[in-house]
């Protein structure tokens, strides 16, 4: 019976330990990128709302979001028949940039579970308030600004996922009021429900979520996330070799209003 001998036996331990430690570096350095190097951003939290509204960008957005073909911004403030409690808040607010918004989707990179995280604060767009309710409110996303924190993602996106040269804007427009219930003291947090029209890639799907809204002296801040199944808007799935992501994701936002 013949055996493999001791010298060969030691030649193919040898590469198995080369290929194993090969993997391991490679993972290893795959780790370290995605949780250290370019770690993604965290989910947009009540911390990051207070914080931008503690920004000092004061600059107000000059004109009304587009609201597609059939709705239309006001470019008035709605009439003050409120108590004179809410008096203080009727009216029209626009978005500054210290807003911010963008997407989180789960990725996994060559076997490395993280997080492609995408932002921009250029988004145009106004709500409007009377009494304890906003009355309407829409907005515009310049999709081509969004970027992470790679670029070659970035190219992706404005490629064949969201193909920004023919779907440039991604658009919001209240479709019922929102009931806050309550005019917030200064620095106090509320809660209410929201309920529109979102648009992507050209595709028009109602959507109801949750936000909170903050009152800080002369400034709203308005804080929410939007769950998106990428096959309800047309959207590719992001997946390429080596690179899977899930087939759905998460549109998140602070917005910051001054009038």
């Amino acid at each position: 019976m013949e055996t493999t001998p001791p010298r060969r036996r030691r030649w193919w331990l040898w590469i198995l330990v080369g290929v194993l430690a090969v993997v391991a570096l490679g993972y290893g350095a795959i780790f370290v990128y995605t949780e250290v190097i370019n770690d993604p951003e965290d989910e947009l939290t009540v911390d990051d709302l207070e914080s931008a509204l503690q920004g000092t960008t004061t600059t107000t957005v000059a004109e009304p979001a587009p609201t597609g073909p059939s709705e239309s911004v006001p470019t008035s403030a709605a009439p003050t028949t409120a108590p004179a409690a809410t008096s203080t808040v009727d009216g029209v607010w626009n978005v500054t940039t210290d807003s911010e918004l963008g997407y989180r989707v789960g990725e996994n990179l060559f076997g490395v579970d993280t997080e492609a995280v995408g932002r921009t604060n250029q988004i145009v767009g106004s709500l409007t308030i009377a009494g304890t309710q906003v009355t309407e409110a829409a907005f515009d996303v310049d999709m081509t600004t969004l970027e992470s924190d790679d670029s070659r993602r970035d190219n992706q996106f404005r490629g064949r996922i969201m193909a920004t040269d023919e779907f440039p804007t991604a658009t919001f427009v209240l479709t019922a009021p929102i009931e806050l219930g309550t005019i917030p003291a200064d620095g106090e947090q509320i809660t209410a429900t929201a309920t529109g029209d979102l648009t992507l890639r050209g595709t028009t799907n109602p959507v109801t979520f949750d936000v909170t809204a903050q009152l800080e002296g002369e400034r709203i801040g308005v804080l929410g996330s939007i769950p998106i199944v990428f096959a309800d808007y047309g959207i590719p799935n992001p997946s390429i070799a080596g690179i899977s992501t899930d087939d759905n994701g998460l549109l998140e936002f602070v917005l910051v209003f001054e009038r």
